[in-house]
């Protein structure tokens, strides 16, 4: 499942694609994705114009220009294609090459643009979905309204943190993965901050100290805008809209890597990988305590 760098990295690429195109025509393919898609209010969008894309936690918005937002989750193999004027196809997203014939198989929307353009939404296992909302109302809604800070915005502070915590016995990897409490983080990059910052993923928040809890948010900050900028992580062959790769995997320093030597001076410990809340979750067990 893609995390925050990898949505942001699509919401990027789409914004270069699709930004004030407008929606001519919606083909359904399929409309039973994880959430059956509402084809009366996906219809509303034909003639409006996208006026931007954005990421809220591991959700895409389309900010249409009568007010109308289509958010959309991409699940496990959720993925958007774009098809130019000249009939090439671009990838936004996650998983797989391009491949013509066994893509087509699973395009569950075709929203066909102006300037004899497309986006495509494909999904293999159609654990993503498509829903709509008032531009008023979305913030209030089941998806929005209980998540946490986005971790790249000032609100996401070392005193946020340390409230937060508060009478809560819960562990630090559980933590960071719960969108209540910090919007986009997933398994993969939890695993690698809490590396960063020596922490162990057991450990239970409340033994925290100060200086532990800072250096958690300033990793988290640091490591997905590195991400960001790295293109997102390729578990998949994930690939932005121009082709290129996403390589942050290549900088792992635990995740996947069971087995290997840590990377850090003078560590000789291997990567240690057990299970957490069924999540695969990898550390060392020297230089996290």
């Amino acid at each position: 499942m893609p995390e925050l760098p990898e949505v942001e990295v699509v919401k990027r690429s789409l914004n270069r694609k699709v930004q004030n195109l407008i929606i001519k025509k919606v083909k359904i393919n399929d409309s039973k994705l994880r959430y059956c898609i509402d084809k009366k209010k996906i219809r509303k969008i034909v003639g409006l114009r996208i006026k931007k894309v954005k990421r809220r936690s591991k959700f895409l918005l389309f900010f249409f220009n009568n007010n109308i937002i289509m958010f959309v989750h991409l699940g496990m193999t959720g993925k958007f294609f774009f098809i130019d004027k000249k009939n090439i196809k671009f990838k936004t997203s996650f998983y797989y090459n391009i491949d013509h014939k066994k893509d087509q198989k699973y395009d569950r929307v075709e929203f066909i643009l102006n300037k004899k353009q497309k986006l495509i939404y494909n999904d293999v296992r159609k654990f993503g979905f498509i829903k709509f909302s008032d531009i008023k109302k979305y913030k209030n809604s089941m998806h929005f309204k209980n998540l946490g800070p986005e971790p790249l915005k000032k609100t996401f502070n070392q005193t946020y943190f340390k409230n937060y915590i508060i009478g809560r016995n819960r562990a630090i990897k559980e933590i960071l993965m719960d969108q209540k409490f910090v919007s986009g983080i997933g398994n993969i990059y939890a695993n690698e901050i809490l590396f960063l910052s020596n922490v162990k993923p057991s450990r239970k928040v409340e033994k925290l100290k100060e200086f532990e809890l800072k250096k958690i948010v300033k990793n988290a900050k640091k490591i997905l805008k590195n991400a960001i900028d790295q293109g997102g992580s390729s578990i998949k062959d994930f690939s932005s809209s121009n082709g290129k790769k996403g390589s942050f995997q290549q900088y792992f320093n635990v995740y996947g890597k069971k087995g290997d030597l840590c990377n850090r001076v003078n560590c000789k410990s291997r990567i240690t990988k057990s299970s957490m809340f069924n999540r695969a979750t990898f550390f060392c067990s020297n230089c996290q305590k």
